[in-house]
């Protein structure tokens, strides 16, 4: 890395300075940036030298400081040199810790990755979700492996990682890892908040994300029609444990709760609302807002039914819920003996209490998005634009009324 360097050594007189020997001080230049150091040796001002920064005169102790200044200089181009080899920014302070020994703690980028991971850990159920700390477990797995794929190393200085190294962090995801789109886009926000904690504490100079540039793509939410729901509903099923699967999911689609809010539902999750009527008031734990949703009488009729399941009884729990990947596996069997084609999965119920449910029906956009625990209503709007039935129906309404006077003025 090419920089302007240069070194000066000056005499420093004390502001009360009358006569006698007065301090020699190195000043190191690098970019218009510089700092000072002494170098613990005095001479005769008399004898000074501005212009060589040496010391004039035929003396041995002359002659011996103008060798230490020599050794010093030496040792200031020596630790710029070092820096240049190790391919480091170079700075004034940098050169001047260099070559007094005083090298700086190198800052890798998985010790950093691994010690924020530790503290989000820590933090898990008060801060963070369970689920956020295993997406960045995950990313962070994801990192070592592209180290060892691209640069056949364990870990890399932080001050490495420049706009090349992110651009094929991205070609690794999306091809050796088959990652698409948006989970490469997702991936890399986690691995920009490493970075960000870099900037920060003045680990990185430069942010290698500035001229990275990657959106997320729209992606079309699948949800059941009113005629699917029923098709599962009313299927008779080859055993129990599908029909608990079945049940569970169906009260999810007429709650909208998701799969991590269901597994933990419990008795005192069902409270008397402003109506009279039962409601379930919980806090999502993916974003910790509070979710308030009336019981419709299907979603009551199975809940309900659950009330002496002894696996509840034991846990405490209102449903035997599964692990989410086996949830989605009966899942999957499920659709396939209803003849639905869809890519069913356990997350689906919550797409559908959004759209079939409640925006088909004319629940207002406001009180869909209370219910369901968004953050914000822009996230609740995303289900409103795939409603092409209910454009239909709105539609059908001015159709009729523009047809009736068409008729009338004939």
């Amino acid at each position: 890395m090419k920089t302007n360097f240069s070194l000066l050594f000056y005499m420093k007189k004390q502001k009360n300075y009358q006569s006698g020997k007065a301090p020699i001080y190195l000043r190191i230049t690098v970019d218009g940036k510089r700092c000072e150091v002494t170098t613990c040796r005095c001479c005769d001002p008399v004898q000074w030298n501005p212009t060589s920064g040496r010391c004039n005169g035929k003396k041995e102790e002359t002659k011996s400081l103008n060798v230490y200044l020599d050794d010093l200089q030496n040792k200031v181009f020596e630790a710029h040199r070092q820096l240049t080899e190790k391919d480091d920014a170079i700075t004034a302070e940098k050169l001047r810790d260099q070559f007094q020994g005083k090298v700086a703690k190198q800052r890798t980028l998985i010790d950093i990755f691994k010690d924020h991971n530790q503290k989000m850990e820590a933090l898990v159920g008060r801060e963070f979700s369970k689920g956020t700390a295993e997406r960045y477990r995950t990313s962070l797995k994801h990192t070592v492996e592209f180290l060892q794929w691209k640069y056949k190393i364990n870990d890399i200085d932080i001050r490495k990682v420049n706009y090349a190294f992110i651009t094929e962090y991205d070609f690794y995801l999306r091809s050796v890892r088959k990652c698409a789109n948006n989970s490469t886009v997702k991936y890399l926000k986690n691995f920009g908040k490493i970075i960000r904690i870099c900037l920060s504490n003045g680990w990185l100079t430069i942010d290698p994300f500035a001229r990275y540039k990657n959106k997320i793509k729209k992606v079309e939410r699948v949800y059941l029609t009113e005629q699917e729901i029923e098709t599962i509903a009313n299927k008779e099923l080859a055993s129990e444990r599908l029909e608990q699967i079945r049940d569970i999911f169906l009260f999810c689609c007429f709650t909208g709760l998701a799969y991590i809010d269901v597994k933990n539902l419990k008795s005192c999750n069902v409270v008397t609302g402003v109506d009279g009527d039962k409601w379930i008031s919980i806090k999502r734990q993916k974003t910790n807002t509070p979710s308030r949703i009336p019981l419709l009488p299907i979603a009551s009729a199975l809940l309900n039914s659950y009330r002496d399941n002894p696996i509840c009884l034991n846990t405490g729990m209102l449903f035997p819920v599964l692990s989410n990947q086996k949830m989605n596996s009966y899942l999957k069997e499920i659709a396939d003996f209803c003849g639905i084609q869809k890519p069913i999965t356990f997350h689906i119920a919550r797409h559908t209490f959004a759209t079939t449910v409640t925006l088909l029906n004319g629940i207002p956009i406001e009180s869909v998005s209370k219910m369901l625990g968004h953050t914000n209503i822009q996230t609740t709007q995303h289900y409103a634009k795939i409603l092409d039935i209910k454009v239909g129906a709105d539609m059908a309404l001015i159709r009729e009324k523009y047809t009736t006077k068409e008729n009338a003025s004939r």
